[in-house]
This record gives C-alpha cells, sequence and structure tokens, in this order.
C-alpha cells in the first residue's frame, strides 16, 4: 500500500471511531448502577429494585397501576430500553406523561406504549393512560403483531419527536402517531394492576439497558416503515403524510363550505353550530330530521375512505352515512343511504330494536350487526358518551368496512346477493337500488339530539 493510501485509511479509520464515539455521546443512562435515585413511584405501590442492572417491578394484589417515572420530564427524544415480561402480565411504558393533584387525583396519564404479551398482541402499539385510550391498536398494522417475543428479552425504540410519536420492538416498526395533546412529561415505567388476584401476585417485569437521547435527533431517528400507516388526531388539519398520501379535509373546521342541507339549496340557517373547531347538530325533539334537518357534502363519492371524529351525548342518536340519494326520500325523515350508526346504546332504544343488534353504534344500521371482527371475543370500542371516537368507513369496489376506534367492526360488499337479500328484510326494501348507485354525498345525520363532529377527511381510490 501507498504512503497515501496508508493516510487515507488512517483518516477513514479515525473519523469513523470520531462518529461512533459522538453518537456515543448522544446517550444517557437512565439507571445508574444499582440506584433509581433520579426516579419516583407515581400511584400504585409494587415495588420495584435493581439487581445487576436489571431493574425489577414485582405485581402485587390490592394495588392500582404502579408507574416508576423519571424525575426528569422530556419533549422530544429517542428512548431505547429491553424488557422481558412475564406473559400472564400486561405492562407498558409512559412518555410525555404527567401526574397532577387536581386531574384524577394525581393519576399518571398520557402516552403510553405498549407491552401485551397476550393472544391479543398489541406491544408496540400506543395507548393514552386514563385519558382517551387506544390511539393506535395494532389492528391497523398487523404484521408488527409478532415483533414480540414471548418469555424473552424484547428490544423496543421509542421516537417522540415534534407531534409524531414512533415505536418499534426487536427493528419492526410497530406504531406511527400523530398527536399534539402534550409536549412534555416524564417517562414512568408500569406494573399493571392485578386486583386481588393471588395467582399473579410475584410475576414480574424486568427492563434493562434503559437509555435516552435528546440530542442530535435527526442524525439518530430511524427510517420510518413506508408500510405502516399513520394514524394522526390533529383537529382540522392534515399531516404531511396525509398529504403525500392524497387526505383531504372534508370540512376546513370553520365554515360550511362543501356542505348544505340534505333538502335544502343551502347549508341550514339554524340548529348546525361551528365552533371551536366543531361541528355540532344541535338538540330539538329527537326526531329523525325533525330539526334543522341532515347536511351532506356538495360533492359526491365512490371509492373512498373517510374519517369522522363524533362525540354523543347521551341517550343521543345520529349517524353518517355514504352512497345517499338526496332524491330518493323527498318527504319527512333522513336521507336515504348506507348508515354507520352512531348511538348511545346504553340509553337509546333503537339499541333494542332492529335484528340481533343491528342498530347499535357502528352498525350497518338495521342491516349489519356491529362486533369487534379485529380482535374475536373482544367487544367493540367504544369509549363512551362525551369522548370522542372515530369512525372509519372503507369503500372500494364494492367492498366497503366499517372501523370504530380503528377496530373493524362491519365488513361486506355492497354488490353481493347477501346484502341485497339484507335489503329485502330491512325497513329500506321499498328503496329501489339501495345502497348500489354508483356514488353518492356523504351525510351527517341530525337526530333530534346533540352530536359533534371534527376531523372530517377523506382520500378516494
Amino acid at each position: 500500500m501507498t504512503r497515501i493510501g496508508i493516510r487515507v485509511l488512517v483518516f477513514l479509520l479515525i473519523a469513523g471511531n470520531s462518529v461512533m464515539v459522538h453518537a456515543q455521546s448522544d446517550w444517557k443512562e437512565l439507571i445508574s448502577g444499582n440506584k433509581l435515585s433520579n426516579w419516583e413511584l407515581v400511584n400504585g405501590k409494587a415495588p420495584f429494585r435493581v439487581e445487576d442492572g436489571v431493574l425489577i417491578g414485582t405485581a402485587v394484589t390490592d394495588s392500582p397501576n404502579s408507574f416508576l417515572a423519571t424525575k426528569e420530564t422530556y419533549t422530544d427524544f429517542i428512548l431505547e430500553f429491553e424488557v422481558y415480561c412475564d406473559t400472564q402480565l400486561n405492562s407498558g411504558i409512559l412518555v410525555r406523561s404527567n401526574s397532577y393533584d387536581d386531574y384524577m387525583d394525581g393519576r399518571a396519564h398520557g402516552y403510553q406504549v405498549e407491552i401485551d404479551p397476550s393472544d391479543r398482541a398489541f406491544s408496540g402499539g400506543i395507548y393514552d393512560e386514563a385519558r382517551r385510550g387506544w390511539m393506535y391498536p395494532l389492528s391497523r398494522n398487523t404484521k408488527a403483531m409478532p415483533a414480540f417475543k414471548m418469555s424473552a428479552w424484547n428490544k423496543f425504540r421509542i421516537e417522540f419527536i415534534g407531534n409524531t410519536l414512533n415505536t418499534w420492538i426487536n427493528g419492526v416498526q410497530c406504531a406511527r402517531l400523530v398527536d399534539d395533546l402534550t409536549s412534555e412529561g416524564f417517562i414512568a415505567l408500569q406494573i399493571h394492576s392485578i386486583g386481588n388476584d393471588k395467582s399473579l401476585e410475584g410475576a414480574k417485569v424486568k427492563w434493562k439497558n434503559i437509555r435516552i437521547a435528546t440530542t442530535n435527533l435527526e442524525h439518530l431517528r430511524w427510517e420510518t416503515d413506508p408500510t405502516v400507516v399513520e394514524l394522526s388526531f390533529l383537529d382540522n388539519k392534515l399531516s404531511d403524510y396525509e398529504k403525500d398520501h392524497g387526505w383531504r379535509l372534508l370540512w376546513d373546521g370553520k365554515t360550511s363550505n362543501g356542505w348544505k342541507g340534505a333538502k335544502l339549496d343551502g347549508f341550514p340557517e339554524s340548529g348546525w353550530e361551528i365552533e371551536n373547531g366543531e361541528l355540532t347538530v344541535l338538540a330539538t325533539d329527537g326526531g329523525e330530521a325533525a330539526g334543522p334537518g341532515d347536511i351532506i357534502t356538495t360533492e359526491s363519492f365512490s371509492d373512498f375512505e373517510l374519517i369522522v371524529d363524533f362525540r354523543i351525548t347521551e341517550g343521543a342518536n345520529s349517524g353518517i352515512k355514504y352512497f345517499v340519494d338526496p332524491e330518493l326520500n323527498k318527504a319527512e325523515g333522513s336521507a336515504i343511504g348506507c348508515e354507520f350508526q352512531i348511538l348511545d346504546d346504553r340509553q337509546h332504544p333503537d339499541a333494542k330494536m332492529g335484528v340481533q343488534g343491528n342498530r347499535t353504534i357502528g352498525s350497518l344500521y338495521d342491516l349489519i350487526t356491529a362486533e369487534n371482527l379485529s380482535v374475536p371475543g373482544r367487544s367493540k370500542q367504544f369509549k363512551g358518551v362525551g369522548q370522542w371516537n372515530r369512525a372509519r368507513i372503507v369503500s372500494k369496489n364494492g367492498h366497503v368496512e366499517h372501523w370504530l376506534n380503528n377496530e373493524k367492526v362491519v365488513e361486506y360488499d355492497r354488490f353481493s346477493q347477501i346484502f341485497k337479500a339484507l335489503v329485502a328484510y330491512s325497513k329500506y326494501q321499498k328503496w329501489e337500488n339501495f345502497g348500489r348507485i354508483p356514488e353518492g354525498p356523504i351525510l351527517l345525520q341530525d337526530h333530534g339530539n346533540t352530536v359533534s363532529f371534527k376531523n372530517i377527511k377523506i382520500r378516494e381510490f
């Protein structure tokens, strides 16, 4: 080798080592030796201890969820750790989380990256602890379900930069969430409550090699998997990912542009309220379209994916209709179309009418009963009255799906003989070609109860 070649090789080795040292210096270990001086217990009474660099949390009876939280709070960061979870337990790690005396008596709340050894296999998904529930269930990224290995150490990576939260397990991307509710908070390790189940007492979750980076994040961040769908909860605003994937707002969050009364030339003059980024139909007498009436888009759609966030009041009834034909019913009542039912199943009598629950929330109204198709045996994931819930409707080449809070609850082919037979025995039997028209507007229903909507967005195929 020539002298020049040797010099180049030496330079490259020095440069490579320099980069490696710099990359290592960006990381900080969160456990020093066997001490937990930088951590504190928040809620619960499960004990935590460190043995030979391994942090061990032990389940105890008669305790709520226990969290060992960092005393320091973080904004943007990349976190890595390894975890071993007894198969009978559930656990998780809170990020950008907080505990305030005036919020649920100090209960820890915030984004939780799930550790789930159960058959549900939602490890790496994102749950909003003590707030909004599931934000990114792995029903939206099923190929990541096998990433978590039972009875083994699993390596997690969590990147929370700006409004974007990405998770990986053993190098497999699990979740890709965009949300702006919380910008800073502690990190906390969870020992889930076991109630009074003595058989689970003493079960353990172990963590090791917990480290965090808060600088040089753009250099350290991983490339995202383009096949993993991003779920965004930004209010009436599109993320860059959504724009790149053909999404557009169907309601701008401020005006009635793009909408009109289903039986009017313009938008209703009263009865629908636009305030604080919410579109709300106000209560009247509980009758179907008896107040201000339904509203529909001025555009029609055929193959599409629609997302609508909705919030109901106690006892409320409403719906999201698609393939609507505004010309079919000019008399009293709602315009005719396929309906994603919105209902307070506990309080509204319609839940007990129809056939086998086909008028309950998420159902194809009066035709197909909503049930959890993503996780068999698990109930529909309705977040409750007064909470924001997400409806997702996908229509492509006649195949239609209803999703409630990102879990599939209805699936059918609107051109099939089965669908035709269902219509023949429903309240829609008198409407010719019901659900089979080539295209139609989207409708938000007035059923006489106060219901709010936001984040109405669509993309066409």
